[in-house]
Formats: C-alpha cells, structure tokens, sequence
C-alpha cells in the first residue's frame, strides 16, 4: 500500500453528503459490488433512503462509480479505513439507518460505530475453511463484534453454523441462499454473438475461451494444448486475462511456445473498417488476446469450451456463474477457496469440470466439445433450475430489512 492509497482514503471529500435517511452499502472490491447490484436496485425500487456504497478498492470504487455515476440518490466513496474519527465524520454527515455489510466485511470499529447510529446486517455472509480457523482463534474478540450484528442472512447452511460457533446469536443467523445467483447478467442476442464471433475470424472452428487468467495459468494450458496437434487444428483459443497488465506477459508466453497472437482490439478495429482480414492461421496456432475490459461475459457467451482462471494456481478462482449462465459447463483446476459453495453445487450436479491434475485439461476438453445435443439440453435445463432455486434470495433479504427498520 502506498502514499496514493492512503490519501485518497485519508482526504477524500465528503461536503456533498446530506443529512437524510441513509443506508449504507460496504463492499470490499469489484466481486462484491458486482454482487450488491440487484440488492441496490430494490432498495432504490422499494424504499425511500439515500444510499452510500464505500469500497476498499480501487477496481470496487471505479466499477461502482460506473454503475451509479447517473443515479442521484447514490454516493460513491472510499472506505475510509477502519479508523474512528474518520468513520465518525461521515456518521455526522448522514441520518444513518443501516449499514449493509457484503460478504465477511467484519471491520470492529466500523460495526462499533455504526452500531451507537443504527442497525447493522450482513448479506451473503460466509467464512471459508482456510478463514475459520483463524477466526476460531480470536472467537473471544469476534464475539463483541458479532454480538453488535443485528442480523446475517448466510449462503449456507455451514456458514450459518461457523458464525453461531464464532459467538453469533442463533436467532440473529438466518440462512436465505446465494445472492450471486441474482446478479443480473447481460443478455446477447444471435446478432450480436454472430457479430463477434465475425469479428474474431474463426471460421468454423470451436472456441475455447480462457478466462480470467492469472500468472501461469496460459503457460500451464497451452503447453496441454501442444501435446494434442489435432486438436489444435480444431479450435480458436481466446485469452482474457483478469489483469491487462499481463497482457505483454500472455504475449511472451504464447511466443515462446511457438504460437503466434494477435490483439482483439486489432480485429475489432479492422472489422469497424471493413478491411479484409484472413481466417485464423492454420499452419501456426494463432491466438487472439482480449485486451480491453468488460467483455469476458460475452466471449464466454459464444465459447464452445470455457476455462474460468484463478484456479490452477492458488488464486482461489473466479466467478463460475457467469459461463454457467450462458449455458456452459466451465472447466476449473482445484484452487478453489473462493467459489467453494459454487463448485461443489455444480460438482454436484455434474455442471463443471473440476481438474484434479493439469494433464487432465485437454481429456475434460474433448468431453465438453463432444458433449450430444440432447446432454447439452438435459445441462441448460439443470442450470436453469440452480438459478431459479436462488432467484429469490435478494426479495426475502429486502423484507428482512423492511422488518428490522420497522418502516
């Protein structure tokens, strides 16, 4: 953390805030206000009250203000550390009323002063097995905390458990399911996944879509990729890495495995300009690079097999609803901390392709590419039925909140 963090936490200016009814919406990062989206939208909807959304990162802060930049009774601000008199010069800003905490935002002097204001909930709540050991070992300092929760509404039933065990009253733990089945993904016409896919020159081949890719991860499948040559000629593989400050370091990758790339935004650009652009290259696996932000979501729409990353190396994973959504069946190493609850639902249900050891990427591959129409259907109608089994999570958390403020 440097100068620049602290600063724009420190010194931010909050003259603009009023003091009317308020609620406020803490999110850690771009997952959670992603996450938070519909729950925003009801409250907007069905109640009256201004509402603050604070983040502790950069990536949060940038993705909420592009979100709610337009909306009038939405405030944008840094989280302001969990230091007292800063945190207290917002409280004196605002009627506070409640303070929504996303995910295990568990910040002592935030609930402590949120608490002398108003009420206090946690949506979504959960605690991974690598936290609640952890948290088991300061349950006697978690518990003053907690005690201070007006209520949790967890993902599952084990997260309702570890919360009662770390000194959560059992009539405040309520189990109500997973919010991130409710965030309302974009929907693609034919003509828009038939536009890019157009834009992307691939011809007839299928298409593997890499997504969100962290450090090593490339390397790790295309060196998979190699040992299968036809196989190779089959597909059009497509990079997204989460960071685009990778991207030089995807491009030196592919090199040095002997495959060539090329840019997306190039492609684009050429397809905009109506110049003619050959099919994908066949004697030298080329491989196109998504480097510009916000369009995972549309290129897992169009793959034939997708990769969700974060998973092969210990990340702890990225979003598998989004593929699932569109009605693919992701494919995803053992790193899994993060989308536990997720993966095991989909194991479960035979919706994922969990990867024990990287060599079985190109076997769980070809099962997905040579999956009969009617196995696809029997998968989509399943996925289906895991949304709508969730898909009111953020209705029953809303009327939660209308009991606790009483009005």
């Amino acid at each position: 953390m440097n100068l620049h963090f602290f600063k724009k936490r420190l010194f931010q200016k909050i003259d603009h805030l009023k003091k009317i009814p308020t609620i406020w919406v803490h999110c850690s990062s771009m997952g959670e206000t992603n996450l938070s989206e519909p729950l925003i939208k009801e409250l907007l909807e069905e109640r009256r009250e201004n509402i603050i959304i604070s983040t502790f990162t950069d990536t949060g802060y940038e993705n909420a203000k592009k979100k709610y930049n337009n909306i009038e009774r939405i405030e944008v601000i840094y989280f302001p550390l969990d230091i007292g008199f800063l945190l207290e010069r917002i409280f004196q800003k605002i009627d506070f009323k409640l303070l929504i905490l996303v995910e295990t935002e568990i910040w002592p002097n935030f609930i402590k002063k949120a608490k002398k204001y108003g009420k206090i909930i946690i949506v979504n709540g959960r605690i991974s097995d690598r936290s609640f050991p952890r948290y088991k070992k300061i349950k006697w300092i978690l518990r003053k905390t907690l005690e201070k929760i007006s209520a949790i509404y967890t993902q599952t039933h084990v997260d309702k458990e570890r919360f009662i065990e770390l000194g959560s009253e059992k009539e405040k733990v309520e189990n109500l399911g997973n919010m991130k089945f409710c965030i309302d993904f974009e929907k693609y016409t034919d003509e828009e996944k038939k536009e890019l896919k157009a834009i992307l020159k691939v011809g007839d081949k299928k298409i593997l879509v890499l997504g969100s890719t962290r450090e090593n991860e490339e390397k790790i499948i295309l060196e998979e990729l190699k040992k299968n040559p036809e196989l190779l000629k089959t597909i059009a593989i497509i990079i997204v890495p989460r960071h685009l400050t990778r991207i030089e370091e995807v491009k030196n990758v592919i090199e040095k495995l002997d495959y060539t790339w090329k840019e997306f935004t190039e492609l684009e650009e050429n397809f905009n300009l109506g110049r003619k652009e050959e099919i994908l290259e066949e004697k030298k696996q080329e491989i196109i690079i998504v480097n510009k932000m916000g369009v995972l979501r549309k290129f897992y729409s169009i793959g034939d097999c997708v990769f969700v990353g974060g998973t092969l190396v210990n990340i702890g994973g990225h979003s598998l609803l989004e593929p699932l959504f569109y009605g693919k069946t992701p494919i995803y190493g053992k790193y899994l901390q993060n989308i536990k609850t997720i993966s095991k639902e989909l194991n479960a249900r035979c919706l994922g392709y969990e990867l024990k050891e990287n060599v079985e990427f190109v076997l769980r591959m070809k099962e997905v590419l040579e999956l009969k129409s009617e196995d696809i259907y029997k998968k989509k109608v399943e996925i289906e039925k895991l949304f709508f089994e969730n898909k009111n999570v953020v209705k029953n958390i809303l009327g939660r909140i209308k009991n606790i403020l009483n009005y």
